[in-house]
């Protein structure tokens, strides 16, 4: 098992689960985080931190798509191990459908 970031973190971007990950395995894209699902070590601490409840295990149905994506992305982001602030519009956007489509960028963070 693995836990991976699904589409709610879009355009929120909170940071609070990479302060708690004990093997640093956050990425950070230019609004989206991933957990490299092959670094997650399964602990479970990430998940209840995240404020947009982003975080999900990969046992749970239709998180295929989520755990390739996870993958690909933190191959290509880098490492985010410190909490920043959420985005301006975190608050706003937490819960809003579509927002791959509408927010998701393809772009590196700066990670830290």
């Amino acid at each position: 098992m693995t836990y991976v970031v699904t589409e709610n973190c879009v355009a929120c971007k909170y940071t609070d689960c990479v302060e708690v990950c004990p093997v640093d395995c956050f990425y950070e894209g230019e609004n989206f985080l991933v957990i490299h699902p092959d670094e997650c070590i399964d602990c479970g601490v990430c998940e209840p931190e995240c404020p947009a409840d982003a975080i999900r295990p990969d046992t749970e149905p239709d998180m295929e798509k989520w755990v390739e994506f996870n993958r690909k992305y933190s191959e290509i982001w880098p490492v985010i191990i410190t909490k920043k602030d959420p985005l301006p519009e975190a608050d706003e956007r937490d819960g809003e459908q579509g927002k791959m489509d509408k927010y998701f960028s393809e772009a590196p963070g700066e990670g830290g």
